[in-house]
């Protein structure tokens, strides 16, 4: 009987201890199960990681910059009126920083949001180009003059501007000539109030056909 006792705790323990293996068994495949599924998901997210970095290096972030500096590659040809006309594509986005243009005046390009009021609006003091872009958007004429200006073609062109809806004139004192016209992709000078050209240049221009935005406002923007 003694020896049957034995014989059977023996096999019980056996059994218990087979259990045993068999769970420990089950334990490290589940471990390398987990660890091998989780090096798989840092691998995926590493690589999502590494495409996300390269997609953000393909040049698109270098292209949004290039958009929000408004920078356009371009040069003026001139009829034989004397009216120059931009090569290059001018962007038309909408930015809040300080755009760095081509030409001045700027005739086109990223710019502000919110336009300069140009219902014969005229300044006395340098304005923001990234606003005074927006208004030739919108079809107006821009008439600056720098230092080198006689008083009198100052004042006669306020005078002309003042009764002419979509203008607005403002001093550029960094610009190549006395006096200059700036349309949206279009730009002159001109050597007086009293030249032809002024009239030529505003019953082209103004809400012309090169105008972005027809019809847009030249009321409800900026104003200093």
């Amino acid at each position: 009987m003694g020896s049957a006792k034995n014989t059977s705790a023996a096999s019980r323990r056996d059994r218990i201890e087979e259990m045993r293996r068999a769970d420990r068994s089950r334990e490290r495949r589940g471990r390398i199960a987990i660890v091998a599924v989780s090096a798989v998901v840092v691998a995926a997210l590493v690589g999502v990681g590494a495409w996300a970095v390269t997609k953000g290096d393909d040049g698109s972030s270098d292209k949004a910059e290039s958009k929000a500096a408004g920078s356009a590659s371009g040069h003026f040809t001139y009829d034989k009126d004397g009216v120059g006309t931009w090569s290059g594509k001018l962007a038309r986005n909408h930015v809040a920083k300080k755009v760095s243009y081509p030409m001045t005046p700027p005739v086109g390009g990223d710019h502000n949001q919110v336009w300069m009021n140009c219902n014969g609006d005229v300044y006395e003091k340098a304005l923001a180009n990234e606003n005074a872009v927006h208004a030739l958007e919108h079809g107006a004429v821009w008439v600056t003059y720098n230092d080198k200006a006689a008083d009198a073609d100052v004042k006669a062109l306020a005078a002309k501007v003042k009764q002419t809806p979509y203008t607005l004139m403002s001093p550029v004192e960094d610009q190549k000539d006395p006096i200059m016209l700036s349309a949206w992709g279009h730009q002159r000078t001109v050597k007086s109030a009293s030249d032809p050209a002024v009239a030529s240049f505003l019953a082209t221009f103004v809400q012309g056909k090169q105008t972005p935005e027809p019809g847009a406002a030249c009321t409800g923007g900026l104003s200093q």
